[in-house]
């Protein structure tokens, strides 16, 4: 999402001239080369490590149904078994994108993917997502039914937040639910989120370490609630499960519009309403 999600510039690599109207273009993958793949498998392996202790459940199992150790996955291959389990396809795009064909492309359960790879220098950060936290980090969640509704619901409000002038706070939903949620199993806290499961510092800081601070998911609260975006989160909101997400959407609209005229919390930042989640 262009401006509002990450507030970064769009194309710093892409091919934005050989896109079609809505953004898409052919993902072509063919043209990666062994070294493309080779970073792949190094970013993938080394998060593999990890799953194990920090990971959602329903995470390691969507990824268990794709085949993403090998290399750069073929979104064609993938799209099949996401269609089969959830009804969603992969669609290749040259990066960002303007918020609204990102939320029209989710609402008509298009996932955008980010075309190109990181370097090898760029192993633990890289300033704009790309394959590997688009498709390694997200994809998997998405064969979770409750999980994928959501993000469709979630297309659906774009419009809606767009007319109410509040999509900040829209993004602030994407930001701390998608991208960094958390989801408490078996009395432990996993990881979900995509900024989380593709940066090996942020899962076991998100999960394990005492610094952060976690909070149950309250819609509102996080419709407020401001974050970084070139460094460790200092507060997480933490679901019982998938359901919770959807089951927000239909307050959202009111949410946001009270959301659009309060005035943000900080990062890492307490507020009264704060329920700790462990």
């Amino acid at each position: 999402m262009e401006g509002s999600l990450w507030d970064l510039p769009a194309g710093l690599r892409g091919d934005y001239a050989a896109a079609r109207p809505d953004f898409t273009l052919p993902q072509r993958w063919g043209d990666y080369t062994e070294a493309d793949h080779a970073t792949w498998r190094t970013l993938q392996a080394r998060q593999a490590g990890l799953l194990p202790r920090h990971a959602a459940a329903a995470y390691r199992n969507g990824l268990a149904q794709l085949d993403f150790a090998a290399g750069i996955p073929d979104f064609a291959l993938t799209s099949g078994r996401l269609r089969a389990a959830t009804g969603w396809t992969l669609v290749a795009v040259p990066g960002l994108i303007p918020d609204a064909a990102f939320f029209a492309h989710l609402a008509a359960r298009r996932f955008p993917v980010t075309r190109w790879i990181r370097r090898p220098e760029e192993l633990d950060y890289v300033v704009e997502p790309d394959i590997f936290h688009d498709a390694f980090g997200h994809v998997p969640l998405l064969t979770q039914p409750d999980f994928a509704d959501f993000l469709e619901a979630y297309g659906r409000m774009g419009e809606v937040a767009a007319r109410l002038g509040a999509l900040k706070p829209l993004a602030r939903l994407y930001w701390h639910m998608v991208e960094f949620g958390l989801i408490r199993e078996a009395g432990q806290i996993r990881a979900y989120g995509a900024g989380i499961l593709s940066s090996s510092a942020e899962t076991v800081h998100a999960t394990t370490a005492a610094t952060p601070r976690r909070l149950r998911f309250d819609p509102r609260r996080v419709l407020r609630s401001d974050y970084f975006i070139d460094d460790l989160q200092p507060t997480y909101f933490v679901i019982e499960r998938y359901a919770e997400l959807f089951a927000a959407m239909p307050r959202l609209p009111a949410l946001l519009a009270e959301a659009r005229d309060a005035a943000p919390i900080p990062p890492g930042a307490a507020a009264p309403e704060d329920q700790p989640a462990a």
